[in-house]
C-alpha cells in the first residue's frame, strides 16, 4: 500500500482535563502560538510555522503520559540554551541516554506528562 503523503500536518497529544491549562501554558512559553479551534471540544490547538499541536482533553491517567516514550520534538537553535532555560524555570531536565548521531537533545514532561524532545541538529 502506497499513499501520496504530502506532509505531516498535526500531531495530537492527549491530557486529563485537571492538566490542560497548564499544559497550553506550557507549549505557549515554549514559543507555540494558540489558533483557534473550529470545534467546541475541550482543549487548544497551535502552530508553529506549518505543523499544528493539538491538545485534547480527555479523563486519561496522567501516569501513563509519564510512562510512555511517545513524544513531540520541537528543533531549537541551541540546545544548551534552551536547556539552561528550562532548567530557570524550573522544569525537570530527562537526560538524553541514547544519543543520535548529528543531534544534541534532551527531553522534558510537559504538565500534562507527555514526553517533549528538544532538539538540535550539529
Amino acid at each position: 500500500m502506497a499513499l501520496e503523503v504530502m506532509r505531516i500536518d498535526h500531531v495530537q497529544i492527549t491530557v486529563a482535563p485537571d492538566d490542560a491549562a497548564a499544559t497550553a501554558s506550557f507549549y505557549e512559553s515554549l514559543g507555540l502560538v494558540r489558533i483557534a479551534k473550529p470545534n467546541a471540544r475541550p482543549g487548544s490547538w497551535f502552530e508553529l510555522g506549518a505543523v499544528q499541536l493539538h491538545i485534547g482533553v480527555e479523563p486519561v491517567d496522567r501516569s501513563a503520559n509519564e510512562a510512555s516514550k511517545r513524544h513531540v520534538c520541537v528543533l531549537v537553535k541551541d540546545v544548551a540554551a534552551a536547556e539552561a532555560t528550562l532548567r530557570a524555570a524550573g522544569v525537570t531536565i530527562i537526560a538524553d541516554v541514547d544519543p543520535v548521531p548529528g543531534w544534541r537533545r534532551f527531553y522534558v514532561r510537559d504538565p500534562g506528562g507527555n514526553r517533549v524532545e528538544i532538539a538540535e541538529s550539529t
